[in-house]
């Protein structure tokens, strides 16, 4: 029917993986973006943890699209080796799971500091995890979160140009942009199509509300629109952030998610559902 594969981040349907994978099979979705695995984050699962994943992930036929890590999501002043050693585990995390792409973040910048006097920093972080990646043959997909170095689309074609590697790519994250008083499209995506190598299915509305796709100002028909025209065949993966999840607490600095109702695989559903009916318009 279409070009697009879709995957998700299932840990927003329950937090076990085996309820995860019974829901997402249930939709004919073959794919997910490992994140909480039965209670724990990707990058904190042990090796006996991570065998018991894949043993579940071959009897459900379900791989992963990308690892959806934690990576460069600290403060920029926050000390670096004992993340890199994290980013090294999560790499080996991903091999392990045959998957060739790692999300990661381009760090908070502490309250009050204009981005611009952390970019040096950001940089040669950056640069030493896109070192390690084209060592191990992985791609990272930097995504535009709020409150990170990268969160404006100017700031993203920034990073992604100075460090130019064809390990580092962009995740586009509509309903990030819109929080961030961004354009999602034309300006964002023009902006940053030629680096564009996966999408988070998410959309926000006037009051930076998190809403099923379509229902927001992410304009994320004419995003799909433009990427089945430009002959894009890779992931959009749903985020639905339409309830609260474990885990969640450490993803957002607000508590606002942590108010919402709890995340159900009905939630889940309204999500696939709403992106299903927007790409059967398209």
């Amino acid at each position: 029917m279409n070009s697009f594969i879709i995957s998700g981040f299932s840990d927003e349907i329950d937090s076990s993986v085996s309820v995860q994978f019974e829901h997402i099979s249930s939709l004919g979705i073959s794919y997910f973006e490992p994140r909480g695995i039965d209670g724990k984050n990707i990058s904190e699962i042990n090796d006996s943890e991570l065998a018991l994943l894949k043993e579940k992930m071959a009897s459900f036929k379900i791989k992963a699209s990308s690892i959806g890590s934690p990576i460069g999501k600290i403060l920029v002043t926050e000390p670096f080796e004992p993340h890199f050693e994290l980013f090294k585990r999560v790499v080996q995390i991903a091999e392990e799971l045959n998957c060739k792409y790692i999300r990661i973040f381009s760090f908070f910048i502490p309250e009050g500091d204009a981005p611009e006097m952390h970019k040096d920093e950001v940089i040669r972080r950056m640069k030493e995890f896109v070192k390690y990646a084209e060592s191990k043959g992985v791609i990272l997909l930097h995504e535009n979160e709020k409150d990170i170095y990268g969160d404006t689309a100017k700031r993203c074609f920034e990073l992604l140009t100075e460090i130019d590697s064809p390990n580092l790519r962009s995740v586009f994250d509509p309903a990030n942009f819109i929080q961030c008083d961004e354009e999602t499209y034309p300006y964002a995506y023009n902006l940053l199509k030629p680096f564009i190598q996966y999408i988070h299915i998410k959309d926000s509305d006037e009051n930076k509300n998190i809403v099923p796709a379509g229902m927001g100002k992410g304009k994320i028909k004419e995003l799909l629109s433009a990427l089945k025209e430009s002959g894009y065949n890779g992931f959009l993966s749903l985020e639905p952030h339409l309830g609260s999840f474990v885990g969640i607490n450490n993803l957002e600095i607000d508590d606002k998610m942590e108010k919402l109702e709890k995340s159900t695989p009905q939630k889940f559903t309204l999500a696939y559902n709403s992106l299903m009916k927007i790409i059967e318009e398209i």
